[in-house]
């Protein structure tokens, strides 16, 4: 009889746990590959008065460039990727990324922003910069770096990307704001562009 209730009492109390589960992921990459921008990949355009912008019109922002570099320790197959943090307020989704929404009247998206990659060198020779909209099914010549395309590099003349070991570009950044009309500028708006560029291997 005892040993039978003490059993029982074991179940019960067994029947009354609860559990967590974890999980433990990642990616074991044969190769490594690093990403870099020049003045860390930080754009400002300081202040820009209200009285400057185009009332019906895009008003565009002075053209920055940065330095853009992806090093690899052996030569890899690999795409970038532009990734918005801000597609919600985007003014031309898939060809341009979003510069935020105005934080006095969120409704309001404040402009457009550009990514194009030019002079780009491959391991010290020219490259031939190419982009996919179909996740790499397809390739074609594009150094605009729309929205989630697949950016890949190759010798002039090929149309399918290659590996390589040092990339080396410069990144075109294009940023206009939206027609002041359609804004609310009676107080200091920040600008909040924020974009990703990812790197994929193939």
């Amino acid at each position: 009889m005892l040993a039978l209730l003490y059993l029982l009492n074991t179940t019960s109390l067994v029947l009354a746990s609860s559990s967590a589960v974890l999980n433990v992921t990642g990616l074991i990459t044969p190769s490594a590959c690093e990403v870099r921008l020049s003045d860390n990949g930080i754009v400002d355009h300081g202040m820009v008065p209200a009285r400057s912008l185009n009332q019906y019109e895009f008003s565009a922002l002075p053209m920055r460039p940065l330095d853009l570099s992806v090093s690899c320790n052996e030569p890899v197959l690999f795409v970038l990727v532009g990734v918005d943090n801000r597609a919600n307020s985007s003014l031309g989704p898939g060809f341009y990324y979003g510069l935020g929404n105005n934080v006095h009247a969120p409704s309001e998206r404040l402009g457009t922003v550009s990514l194009a990659i030019r002079n780009a060198t491959a391991d010290g020779q020219p490259a031939l910069v190419l982009a996919s909209s179909n996740q790499g099914q397809t390739w074609f010549p594009e150094s605009n770096a729309y929205p989630d395309n697949f950016m890949g590099f190759a010798k002039p003349g090929t149309l399918i990307p290659e590996a390589h070991r040092l990339l080396n570009a410069t990144l075109i950044i294009n940023t206009s704001i939206n027609a002041a009309a359609f804004l609310t500028l009676n107080q200091e708006v920040p600008l909040d562009g924020s974009i990703v560029l990812d790197l994929r291997y193939m």
